[in-house]
């Protein structure tokens, strides 16, 4: 597949564009920063309402049936405006998860709240900083789940979870309604993704698969979601590099525009490089879902889009000199954001070794 968008997909970046510029204002994320226990209503509003939950689900029950390089443009766009309850992504982890290992009985329960967003999902994988553990914290026994599941993005405000768990010695992916779990707000770089500790205590949990096709099946869900990241990454580092050009066409130092200095010049160019990177690699993951190169894609998207914002928050602040670290500029909000978007899904670290794993594999 080529990594050009067609004109129906072209169409859908430039209306989703159009809709989130006009609608999402610095001044709507700024308060999100320093009051826990709330997430951006406006953007999850704006999501229901355009239909971008239910994308990438199929039309029989309530979505779209369109794929995940649709669900990349969205993403992308909503990188731009740094919009983005943390639901679009862990919502999408969610269905996916029940839509492909799910029972028929599960998939008739959640997928239609999940396709309208009435229904928020999130994803319990992690142990600490071990996206993937090999021994779960979480222990299902006769449908039964106790444990702490730490720091889940979107944990506070969530109806439903898929969690890994251990299950007599093997891994199991586990769906659980969360109505009457205890919840503990984590307090993050980023409060608006409602980051929260999930306490089980002989929690209902339904079995959605065991053994290593659990493993399998989670390290899937978590490459889908990280291309979904991918491209909300790529969308911020684009928009401050286009930032860090027209302040550098503007302001002027010794009597010129300091983009005429090579330095800055070198900053931008090396800016724009990396985003293009990113966004072909993210692109080319997208398109790859469901082949057996999807993982190793995911793996590289990842690493690209995170290098890109990583990079991309740190220079356009050092562009802007003084004036980039004010309230008033808002740039703060990208670095935020970056930071955080860096470790959702499994840092680097995590996805170089996925990368190295699969690329040695092949060879082998």
């Amino acid at each position: 597949m080529s990594i050009l968008h067609d004109e129906g997909q072209q169409a859908i970046a430039s209306e989703s564009r159009r809709i989130l510029e006009a609608r999402i204002s610095k001044d709507d994320l700024l308060p999100l920063l320093e009051e826990s226990g709330r997430y951006h209503e406006g953007f999850w509003t704006i999501a229901k309402e355009q239909g971008w939950t239910a994308l990438a689900l199929p039309e029989a029950y309530g979505g779209l049936s369109l794929g995940l390089v649709e669900m990349g443009l969205i993403a992308h766009q909503a990188g731009r405006t740094l919009s983005g309850a943390p639901f679009l992504t862990s919502g999408f982890g969610v269905a996916k998860a029940i839509q492909l290992y799910g029972s028929e009985a599960q998939k008739h329960r959640w997928l239609p709240g999940l396709a309208s967003g009435e229904i928020i999902g999130a994803i319990c994988f992690a142990a600490g900083a071990d996206p993937l553990p090999s021994t779960p914290p979480l222990a299902l026994v006769d449908g039964r789940l106790n444990g702490v599941a730490s720091a889940v993005s979107g944990g506070n405000a969530a109806d439903v979870a898929v969690v890994l768990a251990n299950a007599g010695g093997q891994p199991a992916l586990a769906l659980v309604e969360l109505s009457g779990v205890k919840r503990e707000l984590v307090e993050s770089f980023d409060n608006s993704r409602l980051i929260a500790d999930l306490h089980f205590a002989s929690t209902n949990a339904e079995a959605i698969t065991t053994g290593e096709a659990a493993r399998a099946a989670a390290l899937h869900i978590l490459a889908l979601q990280a291309v979904v990241t991918a491209h909300e990454q790529t969308g911020g580092a684009e928009v401050l590099m286009e930032i860090a050009r027209d302040y550098a066409l503007t302001r002027k130092a010794f009597g010129q525009p300091i983009g005429a200095f090579q330095s800055i010049k070198h900053r931008i160019t090396e800016l724009y490089g990396l985003v293009e990177l990113a966004r072909a690699n993210a692109i080319h993951a997208a398109a790859r879902e469901g082949q057996h190169d999807f993982i190793t894609a995911a793996a590289a998207a990842r690493l690209s889009a995170t290098e890109a914002y990583d990079t991309a928050a740190r220079d356009c602040v050092q562009i802007h000199g003084g004036i980039g670290v004010t309230w008033e500029i808002g740039l703060h909000l990208h670095m935020r954001r970056a930071r955080t978007l860096a470790l959702e899904q499994g840092g680097p670290f995590f996805w170089e070794d996925v990368l190295v794993d699969r690329i040695a594999g092949a060879a082998a």
